[in-house]
């Protein structure tokens, strides 16, 4: 996504009544879905709390306390809530997107669990400590499971253009503005859909003006009356030579009071946000941008994870390793295992092992299939290839003929996580940006298993690959091996 720098949300009605119509829906469908997640907070606070006296006290009322526990235990579920609504955890802003919305839920949990057993010491206050330790416990993972559960729902509205998301109005250089459209576009489930572009007077026609299937509103003089005119409630600047640093000051001011909010989208994209640090100097927000980590003490812990990991998942996996491998030698003629040669890390090559899902001689029936290739680039990816033999489809519909690609990552040549191995025959053709791809290990999973695969264009899959490269961290490995499970389950882009 592109980096963006949010400032105080303000609300307006829209004056066109197109765009008030519109406009009120959208909000309309975010206020009903901060009431959807009150109470779903609610409903899993009441049954936190309600574990937390059964399992310390059972169906009993507990004898020789002083402490009424029917007012204190709906007392917490209450102050609790007005924490989570201190804390802004409905905020719109942190709403269905990124990993703020958890800190904050987790966050205002932990702070009045710490509040209320500082409280309960100064005030010598005897409620259970077990009651409020299994209360908060549940509590807090109750909370981030079900906003985990609550935004999935969204992100599928969303990708079904149906689900709350924000009306955008982007601002600049023509260029520029196709540039922000497709990027926001890339994933509909952030919830920013652009309704519409203002470009320089320079560039205006005198009839109606579509960017792709965006139209032109306006121009960069009146961008507040095209905001309210389409209902937007965001406006997404980008680069534009017009829109100097007063001019995009005032329209700050502009905007002040009218509830639209304002972004500012840099020309820097593709750089996840533990590089960015924002430092005002001088009365200008520079960002500065951290080089990424290719070495040191993190690079020995993934390592140290990933063979670890490896070394316990093949001891786990043997019966099943050795069915599939009984499975493939019966189901064709050839070898039960498949060794290609791909190049890792520094441009070395390895040999990586998969279970043979192929005939025997699929390479050389290649070169009469190249004509029907369904994927542009360097790859050859077909979607009903005759050299598939019948169980080596089932095997490449669940990712099972990857699972030896453990034996590469207990050896060190392959992570876990990291860009897909390339062929030397690629890497012959990369250019000097795709080329960044070989200063990691490549993986047996990466972003591009979770974003589907096969399905992806050759670009969309070097610039994932380019990102995880540049932004790569023990959080969000963790994050895509989780969403592999779910990846794999779908069966999407595999073939």
């Amino acid at each position: 996504m592109t980096s963006a720098t949010l400032s105080t949300p303000v609300r307006t009605p829209s004056s066109a009544p197109g765009g008030r119509s519109t406009g009120t829906r959208s909000r309309v469908s975010q206020r009903s879905y901060v009431r959807t997640l009150v109470v779903l907070d609610t409903a899993v606070l009441s049954f936190a709390v309600l574990a937390g006296y059964a399992t310390r006290f059972g169906d009993a009322v507990p004898r020789g306390s002083e402490i009424p526990y029917v007012l204190v235990a709906p007392a917490l579920v209450l102050v609790w809530l007005i924490s989570l609504k201190a804390l802004r955890c409905y905020d719109d802003r942190v709403l269905g997107y990124g990993a703020d919305e958890y800190r904050r839920v987790s966050g205002a949990s932990l702070r009045l669990a710490g509040g209320v057993a500082i409280a309960g010491y100064i005030f010598d206050v005897g409620v259970s400590r077990g009651f409020l330790g299994i209360s908060f416990a549940v509590g807090t993972v109750g909370l981030v499971a079900t906003r985990f559960a609550a935004r999935k729902a969204l992100h599928r509205a969303r990708c079904r253009g149906d689900g709350w998301s924000r009306r955008v109005l982007v601002v600049g250089d023509t260029a520029h503005v196709l540039e922000l459209v497709h990027t926001l576009r890339r994933e509909p489930y952030a919830g920013y859909a652009v309704v519409g572009a203002c470009i320089p007077d320079a560039l205006l026609a005198p009839v109606p003006q579509r960017l792709s299937d965006v139209p032109v509103v306006g121009s960069l003089r009146g961008i507040p009356e095209a905001a309210c005119a389409i209902g937007a409630d965001t406006v997404a600047v980008t680069a534009s030579g017009e829109l100097t640093a007063t001019r995009l000051r005032r329209l700050g001011w502009q905007l002040e009071g009218t509830g639209i909010d304002l972004v500012v989208a840099p020309a820097l994209t593709d750089v996840a946000g533990p590089r960015i640090h924002t430092r005002p100097v001088a009365g200008l927000p520079l960002i500065h941008v951290e080089a990424p980590e290719f070495r040191g003490a993190r690079k020995v812990v993934k390592e140290f994870v990933d063979r670890s990991a490896a070394a316990l998942a093949l001891a786990l996996l043997l019966p099943l390793v050795a069915v599939i491998a009984l499975a493939v030698k019966l189901d064709s003629r050839g070898p039960v295992l498949f060794r290609q040669t791909r190049v890792g890390q520094g441009g070395r090559e390895f040999g990586v092992l998969k279970f043979r899902t192929m005939v025997v001689n699929a390479d050389a029936l290649l070169a009469e299939l190249v004509a029907r290739n369904e994927t542009n680039g360097l790859m050859f990816k077909m979607r009903d290839d005759p050299r598939v033999t019948r169980i080596g489809r089932l095997l490449r519909k669940w990712s099972l003929d990857e699972l030896p690609q453990l034996v590469n990552v207990l050896l060190g040549q392959m992570s876990l996580v990291g860009p897909r191995p390339p062929l030397p025959s690629e890497v012959a053709r990369y250019d000097g940006d795709v080329a960044r791809r070989l200063l990691v290990k490549p993986g047996m999973t990466g972003l591009w298993q979770v974003s589907g695969r096969s399905d992806l264009s050759w670009e969309d899959g070097i610039r994932l690959d380019l990102y995880y490269v540049e932004n790569w961290s023990l959080a969000a490995d963790l994050t895509i091996l989780w969403k592999t499970f779910g990846a794999v389950l779908r069966g999407r882009g595999a073939y």
